[in-house]
């Protein structure tokens, strides 16, 4: 762990700030270890004061690669080793003070109510958002988001609410609109992520198809995987037409 404290750098010089990341720009650093993680999580887990990011002017958040770390630790806690928040919050503060001290050995049937605590936790995270909670969520206006649903980038689910995924395609659409990035320019990778997901559904359709619900859950973990991997290799094809080294 680094020795710098929550909240990043605080030192307001222009190279300190020049570190910070955006809530999509960090959603994306995650997302090679923790495919699953959304902007709702992040979020979550910021009002549960596992992280403190700073706020600019205008109340966007900004993250140091601490705070980034920090993420990193508690995700990899919460999947590893099935520890409710509380218990994370508390072993990492104690750590930043210099007071060592192991992880409380504890599974999904360690304790009663074990995974409960965790299941709720994720509950939380993917509630369905208002329309309201989505834009601010996004840190975006209604203008914005009706461009998005116009080039079918996001589209409400049938009660006019939005879930978890829609979030973080509002959330890493508007980041790309600050570099001039428009909603029409991005109908194309609309299209291509369509066909990419028709092709998941070919592979895992024969499971779905099976009446066994273990079958149907592995058929499930098979779609998050291969969605996984494919975005994946979407990211290092992009890196790649571009000649950017990945690290």
């Amino acid at each position: 762990m680094l020795e710098t404290p929550r909240g990043g750098a605080g030192n307001g010089t222009a190279a300190a700030d020049h570190r910070l990341m955006s809530i999509g720009t960090v959603l994306n650093t995650l997302r090679d270890e923790f495919p699953e993680v959304t902007i709702s999580k992040i979020r979550f887990l910021e009002s549960e004061g596992l992280i403190e990011p700073q706020r600019t002017p205008s109340g966007y958040r900004k993250f140091s690669p601490e705070d980034v770390e920090r993420l990193g630790q508690v995700l990899r806690m919460q999947r590893d080793h099935y520890l409710p928040l509380k218990v994370i919050r508390d072993h990492l503060d104690a750590s930043e003070r210099g007071e060592g001290s192991a992880l409380p050995a504890q599974g999904p049937s360690a304790e009663p109510g074990g995974s409960d605590l965790l299941e709720a936790d994720e509950e939380r995270t993917v509630a369905r958002l208002s329309r309201d909670a989505l834009l601010a969520a996004a840190e975006a206006d209604e203008q914005q988001l009706a461009d998005w649903e116009t080039y079918g980038l996001i589209a409400p689910l049938p009660d006019g609410s939005y879930d978890a995924d829609a979030a973080t395609v509002a959330a890493l659409v508007a980041e790309l609109g600050r570099f001039g990035i428009e909603p029409r320019h991005l109908r194309a990778m609309k299209g291509a992520a369509d066909r990419e997901a028709g092709l998941v559904d070919q592979v895992v359709a024969p499971l779905l198809r099976h009446r066994n619900p273990q079958t149907r859950a592995h058929a499930e973990a098979r779609t998050k995987e291969l969605a996984g991997l494919i975005g994946r290799l979407h990211s290092a094809l992009v890196h790649s037409a571009l000649g950017v080294r990945v690290r």
